[in-house]
C-alpha cells in the first residue's frame, strides 16, 4: 500500500522539522511519493485533473504541512477547495474517490503543547484547530486517522526529538 504525501510549506529550504520529514520519507519511494505543492506549482496554478489522478493512484493520503496562523499555508486551502471538487470528491453524481481512503495529517507546531490546551495561552486544543480537516474528509465518506504533531519552534526543538519525530511520524504513516 503507497501513501501520497502531500506538502505545503512555503519556505522548505529553510524548514528544519519538515525537511528533515521529507527527507527520511524520501528514503522508501517503494512506500511514500512525496509531493511538494509550492515547488510543483510556483504560480499557485494546481492542476486538478492532474492532482486527482495522483490521489486515485495510491491506496492513503497525509497532508503534511506547517501551522500557519492557526492554519494551514494559503496553497493547500487552494488545493482542498479545487482538488476535493463536486463529483469527485463527494456528491450524488458519483464523487466517491475519497470514500474508504485513510487520510491524516503530519502537522509542525511552532508553538508550545502546553499553550494548545483550554487553559492555554490559546485556548484551543491542536485538535478543536484541525477539526475542518476532519469534517472535509468526513463529508467526503474518507476514513479520517487523525493528525501526527511536532510542537515547539524548529530552532528550540532538540535535534534528538526531532529524529525522534521522524521515527513516530513513519509509524503514524505505516499504521493508518
Amino acid at each position: 500500500m503507497k501513501t501520497l504525501i502531500v506538502v505545503t510549506h512555503p519556505s522548505i529550504e529553510k524548514s528544519i522539522i519538515n525537511k528533515r520529514w521529507i527527507d527520511e520519507l524520501k528514503k522508501y519511494p517503494e512506500k511514500y511519493t512525496v509531493h511538494e505543492l509550492y515547488q510543483s506549482y510556483p504560480d499557485g496554478n494546481i492542476d486538478v485533473e492532474k492532482e486527482q489522478r495522483l490521489i486515485e493512484s495510491h491506496d492513503h493520503l497525509i497532508l503534511q504541512f506547517p501551522i500557519y496562523w492557526f492554519n494551514c499555508p494559503p496553497i493547500l486551502k487552494k488545493w482542498l477547495d479545487d482538488v476535493l471538487s463536486y463529483g469527485w470528491a463527494y456528491g450524488s453524481n458519483g464523487g466517491d474517490k475519497l470514500k474508504n481512503r485513510k487520510i491524516g495529517l503530519a502537522v509542525s507546531v511552532g508553538i508550545k503543547e502546553e499553550d494548545y490546551t483550554q487553559e492555554g495561552k490559546y485556548r484551543y486544543t491542536l485538535e478543536q484547530l484541525l477539526s475542518p480537516f476532519e469534517a472535509t474528509f468526513l463529508y467526503c465518506n474518507a476514513d479520517y486517522r487523525s493528525f501526527f504533531a511536532l510542537y515547539g519552534t524548529e530552532h528550540e526543538t532538540p535535534a534528538n526529538q526531532i529524529e525522534k519525530s521522524v521515527k513516530d511520524y513513519l509509524n503514524f504513516i505505516d499504521n493508518l
